[in-house]
């Protein structure tokens, strides 16, 4: 799921000097281990896909403190931050909050959420590269990692097989041969690889995948390196996909990727594991052949090894203003502890650890997206982040580049300027 960063506006007077548990009995009173109320923020897709996780969290929590009341509320994604915005500025905070991974940066940095002791937490120690990103800032932890979800390759069995193609590609070499085949078979206009220019999720894993980066840190500074040779490396072997396979609009973005690989006219998508079949609901397949035709699998990069992807999730945290700091961290342990793990394992989500994701590879139903989440990147972790994304540095770079407006390294050396005007803005 696409989550956009949103950050915390008018949130004052919040600082983040108390942890969420404390080591003596006199701070944990005064973080709330003795509450007799806690508020849980989650998003509908708990309450509509796995209430019987929320409801096993709070029966934890009630055994070890009877007497609580735990209160719920429930959000869609495009609400919930006006509205946690609106309460953070009061005293009314919620206790528990969830928040798009994405999201999280902007409030780190505003200082609304209280830091937390990760050993508390169950895995841990394991937790996905990408999700332990989320909720680290500045060298301290202010969230738990709720459930991941990934990218993989999407394409149609029954294309390919026109082409004499009988498995899914299994090195870069072997997926561009493929898509050349199907191209030539398919003809011009057809787009053996649907790839949206301003997809910067999907660009970003070829400069990954080249061993380069959006952005470094260094001395406690961040600044941009789309420039850098391993950068462009990956940037230019994205224009060469845009260039070879995607004969669509150079202008557009991902967020209808869906509706339009339902038209028939690509093979090829990477995406989130749900586009394709989204894709494949009778109300978007226009070719009434996609529900028995698709197939995913870990796209391989030009590196030789699987394409790292962008790992999107949500993440559990406890605002700095809540008053049963103690007792949110313990409802956030027994809902994404083990048992809540399996249970979102179970609703098709992909964990939040390593160790729980490996199991996944046993099971042919989840071993393509449970492979693909193996290897990921995020987002840089700086304080002037969500500035970049919200002046879209990254696809107006990427649209430049695959309509010919500029060279690779022109776009590339604009996009870093932009970005090291603000990366470090708080």
């Amino acid at each position: 799921m696409k989550r956009k960063l949103i950050a915390a506006i008018g949130i004052a007077g919040m600082v983040v000097s108390i942890a969420a548990c404390g080591s003596d009995k006199k701070d944990d009173k005064a973080q709330g281990a003795d509450a007799k109320e806690l508020t849980v923020w989650l998003t509908v897709d708990a309450q509509n896909n796995w209430p019987n996780l929320v409801k096993a969290a709070d029966a934890a929590v009630q055994k070890k403190h009877p007497g609580i009341k735990i209160k719920h509320e429930y959000y869609g994604w495009p609400d919930k931050n006006t509205k946690l915005d609106a309460v953070l500025a009061t005293d009314k905070a919620p206790d528990v909050v969830e928040m798009g991974n994405t999201e999280m940066l902007g409030y780190m940095v505003k200082g609304a959420f209280a830091p937390v002791d990760p050993a508390q937490f169950s895995n841990s120690a394991s937790w996905l590269d990408g999700l332990k990103a989320s909720v680290t800032y500045d060298g301290k932890t202010y969230g738990v990692p709720y459930y991941a979800g990934g990218r993989v390759g999407t394409w149609r069995k029954d294309i390919a097989a026109a082409s004499g193609i009988k498995a899914t590609p299994k090195t870069y070499a072997e997926l561009t041969g493929d898509l050349d085949k199907i191209q030539k078979k398919q003809g011009a206009k057809f787009n053996a690889w649907y790839q949206p220019t301003r997809d910067w999720y999907a660009a970003m894993s070829f400069v990954y995948d080249a061993g380069g980066s959006i952005a470094k840190e260094e001395g406690g500074q961040w600044k941009a390196n789309l420039s850098s040779p391993e950068s462009l490396k990956g940037l230019n072997e994205f224009k060469t996909i845009l260039d070879k396979y995607m004969h669509g609009d150079k202008t557009k973005d991902e967020s209808d990727r869906y509706i339009v690989y339902g038209q028939g006219k690509s093979d090829l998508i990477f995406g989130a594991a749900w586009e394709g079949a989204t894709s494949a609901d009778p109300k978007n397949d226009k070719t009434g052949k996609l529900k028995d035709n698709l197939e995913n699998f870990v796209l391989p990069g030009p590196s030789g090894k699987n394409m790292p992807v962008f790992l999107g999730g949500s993440d559990l945290a406890v605002p700095v203003k809540s008053k049963a700091q103690a007792v949110a961290a313990e409802w956030i342990n027994a809902f994404v502890g083990p048992e809540g793990q399996k249970g979102l394992m179970a609703k098709g989500n992909l964990p939040n650890n390593k160790t729980d994701l490996a199991t996944l590879k046993n099971d042919p139903a989840t071993v393509v997206p449970a492979t693909a989440a193996e290897s990921n990147w995020f987002v840089p972790m700086a304080p002037g982040w969500g500035q970049v994304e919200k002046a879209q540095v990254l696809q107006t770079m990427l649209q430049n580049i695959g309509t010919g407006k500029k060279s690779v390294e022109d776009a590339a050396k604009e996009a870093d300027a932009a970005i090291d005007k603000v990366i470090n803005t708080k």
